[in-house]
């Protein structure tokens, strides 16, 4: 495990903010990591390793210890997300985005039991499971309640079959947003909770809906908030206290700082292509990412696949809210 990257932001020909990242905080070698969250209450990091349906969680008050830094719970079921819940230590339960909707985790028995199913979305018998989706990425909004994108599964043929929820777990309900997509991506607010963004990825765009903080309704209108103009696909994203996106990009080795007006102002250059999420630890942002095979890149791409990253870019993240359930 390496230390955190501290180097200050290098301005580039192009007047960009450039971080370069040389070495991973931490190499499990993840199949697909995805979904980084700060565990506030035990200073520790969550992220997910989607294809090996794995949580893997990092003690970052152990850093400088000889004490055991990784925690990991085997699932049966693909894991794509997880958050806190309101009035629960997330030392015994956190909410995760698994196969079939959203499920509450027991972290001490790696139990889970779900509270949301994507198949009972706008009234329908939530038995009727389509084996072809699993969940994606998603957040919770200010209300408590869970946004949450569907995709075809690993494996199968990519289709534009997924869609993206809203979930209200006090009221056990499911309410279909938007259908269909093909990879539905981060979900996220601005500082004044004024803006939602949605990055769709496999349409290279993070779409901006207008929110209304205070009945947590969102505009049918969208507008193209950014448009990546590069082979790769937008991924993960965190908005910073400045309004800043952090956008993870996969198949470039990459994350792109973007500005509250949608224009591009800084990147940060990493060691391996498929970057897939972000995530803030103070000022400290960390990096998920996927495994390559050997072959899809250079011999420092591959064995750095799948690797945690880290570095301090300045800024401090939004803090993340808490879902909510009828029976905490």
């Amino acid at each position: 495990m390496s230390t955190a990257s501290t180097t200050d932001a290098k301005p580039s020909d192009n007047g960009l903010q450039v971080w370069n990242v040389t070495e991973p905080y931490l190499n499990l070698h993840c199949g697909l990591g995805e979904g980084p969250y700060y565990e506030a209450a035990t200073h520790s990091l969550r992220f997910v390793d989607i294809k090996e349906r794995r949580v893997h969680t990092v003690d970052l008050t152990a850093e400088n210890s000889s004490s055991t830094l990784v925690t990991t719970i085997q699932l049966d079921t693909p894991v794509t997300v997880t958050a806190d819940i309101e009035g629960v230590d997330p030392r015994d339960r956190i909410a995760i985005g698994a196969k079939y909707g959203v499920a509450v985790l027991d972290r001490r028995t790696g139990e889970y039991e779900y509270v949301a199913r994507f198949s009972g979305a706008d009234g329908k018998d939530e038995k009727d499971n389509n084996e072809r989706i699993r969940s994606n990425d998603g957040a919770v909004d200010p209300h408590g309640r869970f946004w949450l994108g569907t995709m075809t599964d690993i494996g199968l043929d990519l289709q534009p079959e997924g869609s993206l929820f809203l979930i209200d777990g006090a009221a056990r309900a499911v309410r279909t947003i938007r259908h269909p997509v093909t990879i539905p991506n981060s979900v996220g607010w601005s500082p004044d909770r004024r803006t939602l963004y949605f990055t769709h990825s496999t349409a290279r765009t993070i779409h901006a809906y207008d929110y209304d903080a205070a009945t947590g309704d969102a505009s049918p209108r969208e507008r193209a908030f950014y448009v990546h103009d590069g082979p790769g696909e937008p991924d993960g994203f965190r908005v910073d206290v400045d309004g800043n996106l952090w956008q993870a990009v996969y198949g470039e080795s990459r994350v792109l700082k973007i500005s509250p007006e949608g224009r591009l102002v800084g990147e940060i250059r990493l060691p391996t292509r498929c970057i897939t999420c972000v995530q803030f630890v103070g000022t400290e942002l960390f990096i998920t990412s996927a495994g390559m095979a050997d072959g899809e890149g250079s011999d420092e791409e591959v064995e750095l696949g799948g690797a945690l990253f880290r570095v301090d870019v300045g800024v401090k993240g939004l803090d993340p809210f808490l879902f909510k359930l009828a029976e905490a």
